[in-house]
């Protein structure tokens, strides 16, 4: 299992992680798959769920494996229940109780990252964290008291996402990521996320999604991923708005290759979802190769747009041409180059200014990259 550091809060994840929603079964069952991931390097553990079968068929099985402290655990504030039901609320006569029943049913007197949970609209998200509201100030007094160590909000909505990545107090979001939702503008309905695809997304990766990755890297907001198979569509051929599958290798690989993301939140419900998962840490680069098949789908191809996925290698020079496009591309989000993102790309063994435009790159790249163009604007760029 790899790590990565998720943002500025300096804890290391997996880049598998573990999305619990579906641990409603038995705690036997629940135990099994937690030891399974545990026994693979998984670490980080997101729960969003409200119910207290899941919460404590969860903290229950890292109490007998006595493995909490090895575990980041992802908990959100602000997902309840009334009457029954799942309910989204900032109302703290709800979410207190709530908060505070995750924390006994899973053994703990803290969790690392409290995620201000499900925030899709521009207006709530102004309202509740930038304005002095009782729920962003019980919020801050969990963090001064060491209860949430780190502040983290869910979204799907890239223009919310965006203003997290402007915001230093929140550290780390929770946000959707797959190549089908990247095609898609910023919406406060989930449902648009879901609906019809025809159409959408011809030109590739929408420029607001592909500033937010590149904001987040700059800001060193990390990132988590869920919907990373775009709720299974991506999976089978008849659903995916490609006209094609993908795999779950795929899916994964493509979330992890966004900047700023550190782990993708995977679904398990048997051990045997667990290694389906993490047979990504093995997988060889056919195998994690999202990009062959995006480039032949029938439709919504991303033609002429880096997407980082690496078929451009080798480079004679010993270019690594998808971090140089990287940089060029948080870079170029400015009227000048950040200090730290011209810093970072001098730190590279070889740079844009290497390129002897010989071209092989670009009969390798299923998008059609213009590679030699895009090295020498980066050189332009940053002198280099």
């Amino acid at each position: 299992m790899r790590y990565r550091t998720l943002g500025s809060t300096g804890l290391m994840v997996s880049e598998i992680g573990f999305g619990g929603e579906w641990m409603d079964r038995s705690p036997e069952e629940t135990l099994a798959v937690v030891r399974a991931a545990e026994e693979a390097g998984i670490n980080i553990l997101d729960c969003w769920m409200n119910d207290t079968t899941r919460r404590s068929n969860l903290g229950d099985a890292l109490q007998e494996l006595g493995s909490r402290g090895r575990w980041v655990i992802q908990g959100h504030l602000g997902s309840v229940t009334v009457d029954g039901q799942y309910t989204r609320t900032r109302d703290l006569d709800l979410v207190r109780p709530a908060f505070e029943d995750l924390l006994e049913r899973f053994h703990t007197d803290y969790v690392d990252l409290g995620m201000i949970h499900y925030v899709d609209k521009v207006e709530e998200y102004e309202r509740i964290v930038l304005g002095d509201s009782p729920f962003m100030r019980y919020v801050r007094e969990l963090r001064t008291a060491g209860t949430i160590r780190h502040i983290g909000l869910s979204t799907h909505n890239t223009e919310v996402a965006r203003r997290v990545a402007e915001n230093p107090e929140i550290e780390t979001m929770l946000f959707s990521v797959n190549p089908a939702f990247d095609m898609m503008p910023a919406t406060d309905n989930l449902d648009d996320l879901f609906g019809d695809y025809t159409g959408v997304g011809e030109g590739g990766i929408n420029a607001d999604r592909a500033e937010l990755y590149a904001r987040a890297e700059e800001t060193g907001t990390g990132i988590t991923v869920m919907k990373g198979y775009a709720g299974g569509r991506l999976l089978d051929a008849a659903t995916s708005p490609f006209g094609v599958a993908l795999t779950p290798v795929q899916c994964i690989h493509y979330a992890l290759t966004r900047p700023a993301v550190a782990s993708i939140m995977v679904g398990f419900s048997t051990p045997a979802h667990v290694v389906e998962a993490v047979a990504y840490e093995t997988a060889s680069a056919e195998e994690r190769d999202y990009a062959s098949v995006l480039a032949g789908a029938p439709r919504h191809a991303y033609l002429g747009q880096c997407t980082y996925c690496g078929h451009c290698a080798p480079c004679p020079k010993g270019i690594d041409i998808p971090t140089v496009n990287k940089f060029y591309d948080l870079a170029a989000l400015h009227n000048e180059v950040p200090d730290s993102v011209r810093d970072h790309y001098r730190a590279l063994d070889a740079h844009a200014g290497d390129c002897i435009a010989c071209h092989a790159c670009e009969g390798r790249c299923p998008f059609g990259v213009k590679v030699a163009d895009k090295m020498a604007a980066a050189a332009g760029l940053f002198g280099l």
